[in-house]
């Protein structure tokens, strides 16, 4: 049996008649960017989060940095974020010339760990960015209080978590600026680079609005220093299609995690913990396993993709040297990090893939 990691191609045969017309209809009109799907998409976006705006943007990347110029954070500002995260949570701190500060995880969730947040604030520490891992808010409640304690923004990194909630609200809907992205392999993806940003604030919609067009008020009028980040009408019709049969699609990955818990209950490994009052999108299923080389190479030959999301945390990472951490500075991301293993997650695994995959593990 060869099994599919994502299985982009499923999906793409289950709407692929809708998902052409629409994109040929892009075609037709030939407005390619910023043409009317963008104005739909943002319309449906807002109305499956519950969030007052939503702006399109050319990816996750770029809804971070958005946020981040938006909320005005400057050189030597500092974010506290976690170190248990895909680069661009920190790379975009970094790029604005602000200073991540990194605090610890959980060790049942991933997420950061609020207990250890106040002891990093600092007169210049301006915000707070909780990554929503594998696919599961953060605990938004305790974040938001240390927030509020201290007059700091809350940014979210909800790349991998549209749709999850925490206590009844999406995640889109939580903090100050929540951001996500439409990466293909995402659980709701586009066929390219593609991602929003998300506000209940009216003055930081119109900002974000300006900055993604150059910081522009109206054509070749430039209110701020901004930057090239639209998304493509194309990638908009394809997500408004897709965006239709989201909720199915979640509740099959959900479906899926169960089945994954269910079987592997019984064998010697960590498996992936859910928050009480919160949802996951389960963008990934990861476990973790002492000898995760041999179970990898194991599986391999059994025709079983695997992935590590993330094998090396931030702070140890070459290009983050410049900020002084060492080894043993956050030993549950390092433990983590060493141990943790994506099993295959999409919403078309089959009963007899999921039993397939768990025989081997």
């Amino acid at each position: 049996m060869k099994i599919d990691f994502a299985n982009l191609q499923k999906q793409h045969q289950l709407y692929k008649e809708e998902i052409e017309v629409a994109v040929l209809d892009v075609m037709h009109q030939c407005n390619f960017i910023m043409g009317e799907p963008i104005k739909t998409l943002e319309a449906n976006l807002q109305n499956f989060t519950g969030a007052k705006h939503a702006i399109t943007c050319s990816s996750g990347t770029d809804a971070l940095l958005l946020a981040m110029m938006a909320l005005d954070i400057e050189p030597g500002d500092e974010i506290i974020t976690t170190p248990f995260t895909f680069i661009a949570t920190a790379e975009t701190i970094a790029f604005l010339k602000a200073k991540p500060v990194f605090v610890d995880i959980d060790e049942k969730t991933y997420n950061i760990d609020p207990t250890k947040i106040e002891a990093k604030i600092t007169n210049k520490t301006k915000a707070i960015m909780p990554v929503s891992l594998y696919g599961q808010p953060t605990d938004m409640d305790a974040i938001q209080t240390i927030a509020d304690k201290h007059n700091l923004k809350v940014i979210i990194d909800g790349a991998q978590s549209f749709g999850s909630t925490y206590k009844g609200q999406t995640d889109s809907n939580l903090g100050d600026i929540s951001t996500t992205s439409f990466f293909p392999a995402k659980p709701l993806g586009c066929y390219g680079d593609g991602g929003a940003v998300f506000t209940n604030d009216e003055a930081l919609a119109d900002k974000m609005r300006s900055l993604r067009v150059h910081g522009q008020s109206k054509r070749y009028h430039h209110q701020y220093i901004g930057m090239g980040g639209r998304l493509d009408t194309i990638q908009a019709a394809v997500l408004n299609v897709k965006l239709k049969y989201y909720a199915k699609d979640f509740k099959r990955r959900e479906e899926v995690a169960v089945k994954y818990t269910q079987a592997l209950q019984d064998k010697t490994l960590t498996l992936p913990t859910v928050a009480e009052n919160t949802t996951s999108v389960w963008a990934q299923y990861s476990i973790r396993v002492k000898n995760r080389d041999t179970v990898q190479l194991k599986l391999k030959e059994k025709g079983i993709p695997t992935a590590v999301h993330y094998p090396m945390p931030l702070h140890l990472q070459e290009c983050f040297g410049y900020l002084g951490y060492h080894k043993g500075d956050f030993p549950i991301s390092e433990i983590v990090s060493k141990e943790i293993m994506s099993l295959p997650m999409n919403p078309y695994l089959t009963d007899d893939e999921i039993a397939y995959i768990c025989h081997y593990l």
